[in-house]
């Protein structure tokens, strides 16, 4: 730091505020000193800063190892919106059904050395997360209990957005709709079953049964799918997810009932190949960036101390509405021509 501010012409605390990113530093003197680190090739010793100003500049997130295309936006939402605070990002991942998985990934963060941490976790048991820290931590899920620092929550509103999916569906005339549910021990999935029954409750519609429930995959979606297909009255289906809807469109048109003249679907995530699907898959699409955005910007009031809402407003999401949904067809399952073919072996 003598050295950048020996080359730059100022003192080491501008050198400081500028590194740092306070204020009370004009932009021309600012621009001199980010030039003359970039020539030096100075790197702040992070561990020396920490012990000095009591923060490590650094946000842990738990989040689930997975694939899954909600999961891993999300993921790659929050590091992005960490990069224009200044913040680095660490990251603990978890693994599906491991038990203690979440509070040993916290455990880590905390060795690491953190200033709060983000709970991007999926799965549990239904009941609050429970957990001593002395660092703030958002949970982008289910409700958080702490023992020492503040918490928050922020999410998407998920059981609204599965009540606009289902009104959608009972909206075109369809007398009920079915659900393609996801894993139970996933709150995003129990969310959508609540909405779903919410919207047939308001409507005064019929409620049937749950299937099995698949595991967000497409394989899972066309398992769920053949089922639901044998189902003589079914007209209306809204998936749990993208990827569900599309393995149930394939099984749908195997046993010949037709997409959407035949069943409706709708699915949720408006993952990219949605729009490309035959049809295209009504869907609703869910804003992960602006999740991620809010969920850092109240962690940082929280490092900060600054004033944030103890319980954020879940954030909406907006329905696309593409060609797998229409109003029911007039005719009757047993009107279908008897050359349409049967449902096939689920495909290895």
């Amino acid at each position: 730091m003598t050295e950048v501010a020996r080359a730059a012409g100022v003192s080491q605390k501008t050198v400081s505020r500028v590194v740092n990113g306070e204020p009370h530093v004009s932009a021309e003197v600012r621009d001199r000193v980010l030039k003359v680190i970039h020539e030096l090739d100075y790197r702040p010793n992070n561990a020396a800063r920490a012990l000095l100003m009591g923060r490590h500049r650094r946000i842990g997130v738990v989040s689930l190892g997975s694939a899954l295309y909600g999961p891993s936006t999300l993921l790659i939402a929050l590091e992005r919106a960490m990069q224009r605070t200044g913040y680095s990002f660490a990251l603990a991942s978890t693994l599906d059904g491991q038990d203690g998985g979440v509070a040993a990934a916290v455990e880590s963060l905390l060795d690491q050395g953190v200033d709060g941490i983000v709970l991007s976790e999926p799965v549990d048991d239904g009941t609050p997360l429970r957990f001593k820290a002395d660092v703030p931590m958002v949970s982008l899920g289910e409700g958080v209990e702490m023992a020492g620092g503040p918490s928050a929550m922020v999410c998407a509103d998920g059981v609204a957005a599965a009540r606009i999916a289902t009104e959608h569906l009972l909206g075109l005339g369809h007398r009920t709709v079915w659900h393609l549910p996801g894993p139970q021990d996933w709150w995003a999935a129990r969310d959508r079953v609540r909405g779903w029954r919410e919207a047939l409750a308001a409507a005064g519609a019929p409620e049937p049964a749950l299937p099995a429930e698949g595991d967000w995959t497409p394989a899972s979606g066309y398992r769920v799918g053949r089922l639901l297909a044998r189902e003589p009255e079914l007209t209306a289906v809204f998936a749990a997810n993208d990827e569900m809807a599309l393995g149930a469109l394939r099984a749908f048109a195997e046993a010949g009932r037709r997409v959407p003249d035949d069943v409706s679907v709708v699915g949720f995530d408006d993952v990219p190949a949605a729009a490309y699907l035959t049809p295209p898959l009504t869907t609703i699409r869910q804003d992960f960036s602006a999740v991620a955005t809010r969920a850092v910007d109240v962690l940082l009031a929280m490092i900060e101390g600054r004033p944030h809402p103890v319980e954020p407003d879940g954030l909406a999401a907006e329905l696309t509405v593409r060609s797998s949904t229409a109003p029911p067809s007039r005719r009757t399952p047993t009107d279908r021509p008897a050359h349409l073919p049967q449902a096939r072996p689920t495909p290895t």
